[in-house]
């Protein structure tokens, strides 16, 4: 699935860009992210998962002299990470990505929820899914903005997408997990599509993938003996939309939940307040969701 439009060059969309957005569901743009601004996500990874912002529950203390490579080792990734660390907070909303949903998803975006992955040596992918089917918006405008901040490749375990398979805009049925490539209890069967129309998307670190809520996505075990693939995953919708979503039976069911940040234009439903309900938590290593 080679085509130029995929690609969103020097940080600019272009309308050839949004089309193919709408056609097969993804954009990347290469170094879209400054190499400094990558080095601070970095450090902040380190920070987060050695409890520099705070306890969180399940994080283990860290030993004298013990180097955050050892340190991220542990863990797997953590959920909303913008709720105690302000560099992630602050790159909600870091402008070359804002510009990009504007294009694509609306002139008014929330943002819903962060999560910081670290899958570190050996560390296993997550199974094939759609991003929609566990945070349901009402108008199918959910977009994950996946951050690279190392080199994502095959051999660590980028992310692999189904380009189009946004397009029925239904959700697919899960069905039991017997891989030990991916951590989940349970998948989307993918059989049907043919090989080729399987692809894996490698970035260096700085760049950014953009995917639509109702894409088919994975990522594979990490086979390296010495290489993480850290990422930065924050989830966007259209302001116009309500959100109701109760985090898998975590928050009691609501109309339109209200732990979100605006990052371009305005908020239809200002008249309804902004709450603080989400609170970060770790990753577990076997992911087993009940819907």
């Amino acid at each position: 699935m080679k085509n130029e439009a995929q690609y969103i060059n020097n940080g600019k969309i272009s309308q050839e860009n949004i089309q193919y957005y709408h056609d097969f569901g993804y954009l990347v743009a290469p170094e879209m992210i400054a190499p400094e601004e990558v080095a601070v996500l970095k450090n902040d990874t380190a920070k987060i998962f050695r409890g520099d912002y705070g306890t969180i529950d399940g994080l283990l203390p860290v030993m004298p002299n013990e180097i955050d490579v050892d340190v991220l080792k542990k863990y797997v990734a953590i959920h909303f990470p913008h709720k105690i660390s302000p560099v992630i907070k602050d790159f909600l909303g870091q402008k070359d990505i804002v510009e990009v949903l504007k294009a694509i998803v609306s002139p008014n975006v929330k943002c819903m929820q962060s999560m910081l992955f670290v899958k570190g040596p050996g560390k296993a992918g997550q199974a094939w899914h759609q991003d929609e089917y566990y945070i349901p918006t009402r108008d199918k405008s959910l977009i994950g903005v996946w951050i690279a901040i190392d080199d994502a490749t095959i051999e660590n375990g980028c992310l692999w997408i189904i380009p189009g398979s946004q397009k029925p805009s239904y959700m697919h049925p899960r069905v039991p997990n017997t891989s030990n490539e991916y951590a989940d209890t349970d998948t989307i069967d993918v059989t049907n599509y043919a090989k080729d129309e399987v692809i894996p998307v490698e970035v260096k670190k700085g760049g950014v993938v953009f995917f639509n809520g109702y894409v088919l996505h994975s990522s594979l075990r990490n086979k390296t003996e010495d290489n993480f693939r850290s990422a930065l995953v924050n989830h966007y919708m259209s302001a116009e939309s309500m959100l109701p979503w109760d985090q898998d039976g975590k928050l009691q069911a609501m109309a339109d939940m209200r732990d979100i940040i605006m990052v371009a234009g305005d908020d239809p439903y200002h008249y309804k307040p902004i709450v603080d309900l989400n609170k970060p938590y770790l990753r577990p290593e076997v992911l087993n969701i009940k819907k």
